[in-house]
């Protein structure tokens, strides 16, 4: 006969409390209303990554168009982007959950929205850490809409990197290589194969990161990687893109324009390059520029319209779900970004709604897990490609309660080395 166990109460709150601090936090997506999400700092668009010292802003707009009420909340991560378990006033200066204030409606669009912006530091938020956030956008009841990741750093380490072609021969073609080394006058490294970890990034893109790569061996205090698959990216191709800031126009990249109760920007169909030979053309690697030929402040005067997209591949037919993406949606693999076969047309299509600019996008395809598949992309693999590369150094003393992000490396792979 089974027995009913009746654990005590406080064990099973201590059991619930563990649970909640080891689940690992991943973004919510934003629901079809919310649109533009980015960080911005000097007014661009940028990686959402940034000096403690230093201040940024996060926006984005509400397809209702109603100047809804939208709070913010911010938790504190670990490498592994787990609730790092330090209280509110331990990681910021003030307190969170606060409204979002700096809210503007649109102006001379088709497509009314209302724009959000939120400054920090601001009057009731401060930082005072380094390390992994998530920053989490409730409405009015207090349930969450959408979630992003974003990341503060100190300057306490060198990281010179070098992008390099593989050392394999099979790969020589398709990958590009990272070699960098962490250099600190300031931090006497305690056991660094344990306390120092790195996090590797191509284009801005969390969905493609390396991590738990430990110093091949260490010179004094220098950390040494230069490792050959561990510290490997497939190198992609360039990143196809239009432009549509003046809406109203067709040009070499929007075939034609209508115009209704919304503006649509009908593309040129596009033929997967996999076969092809590299060509160079310029791109900002996956991010866009929101932009309004006609307008000075782009934040409220941009207009929205329905973009179109058309993909040639059938070598792909059956196979994996292709979407659409880029910094533009954050590189999700959401339903509102996967495109659907023509039959008539024998075309790949999709319809997504985006603000006007200049915006960077590619074709992506994965399977019914959410599993990309980096090797046969629709779009090939050229060693030539340029990419934009970080490193990110993480660190935890001997007894610490939390992961410092303590420097970061940057390069790109415009002067490739064998």
């Amino acid at each position: 006969m089974w027995k009913k166990t009746h654990l005590p109460i406080q064990m099973l709150l201590l059991l619930l409390s563990t649970f909640v601090l080891q689940a690992q936090m991943t973004e919510v997506l934003p629901p079809y209303n919310i649109k533009t999400v980015s960080f911005v700092q000097n007014d661009e668009n940028v990686v959402p990554i940034f000096n403690l010292k230093d201040g940024f802003q996060f926006q984005f707009d509400d397809l209702y168009g109603d100047e809804a009420n939208y709070f913010y909340v911010l938790t504190h991560c670990d490498y592994n982007w787990k609730e790092s378990g330090l209280s509110k006033a331990e990681y910021i200066d003030g307190f969170d959950d606060q409204r979002i204030q700096r809210v503007e409606n649109s102006f001379n669009t088709l497509q009314l929205y209302t724009h959000y912006k939120l400054s920090f530091p601001n009057n009731f938020t401060r930082f005072k850490v380094s390390g992994n956030y998530v920053l989490t956008i409730l409405n009015n009841n207090k349930e969450v809409v959408f979630s992003k990741k974003f990341i503060l750093f100190e300057n306490l380490v060198a990281v010179p990197l070098t992008i390099k072609k593989p050392r394999t021969s099979q790969f020589l073609d398709t990958k590009q290589n990272l070699d960098f080394t962490i250099k600190s006058e300031v931090i006497q490294f305690q056991n660094p194969l344990a306390n120092v970890k790195v996090l590797l990034m191509q284009n801005g893109n969390f969905n493609t990161v390396i991590k738990d790569v430990k110093p091949m061996f260490t010179i004094g205090n220098d950390l040494i990687y230069r490792y050959d698959s561990e510290t490997q990216f497939w190198a992609g191709n360039e990143f196809l893109n239009f432009y549509n800031k003046d809406i109203r126009a067709a040009n070499n990249t929007v075939a034609q324009v209508r115009s209704n109760e919304t503006y649509n920007s009908i593309l040129y169909p596009n033929n997967a390059r996999r076969n092809d030979i590299y060509t160079f053309f310029p791109d900002i690697n996956g991010n866009f520029l929101v932009r309004n030929l006609n307008a000075s402040n782009f934040h409220i005067e941009a207009d929205y319209a329905w973009v179109f997209f058309s993909l040639r591949a059938p070598a792909y037919f059956g196979k994996k779900d292709i979407y659409v993406n880029g910094m533009f949606n954050g590189f999700a693999l959401a339903e509102e970004n996967k495109m659907e076969y023509n039959a008539k047309t024998g075309l790949y299509e999709k319809a997504i709604m985006i603000k006007q600019g200049f915006v960077n996008y590619q074709y992506t395809i994965a399977d019914k897990n959410g599993v990309i598949d980096y090797e046969n992309a629709i779009d090939g693999n050229f060693y030539q490609a340029l990419n934009d590369y970080l490193v990110l150094v993480y660190y935890r003393e001997n007894g610490q309660r939390y992961d410092r992000v303590i420097g970061r490396g940057m390069a790109t792979s415009e002067n490739i080395t064998n």
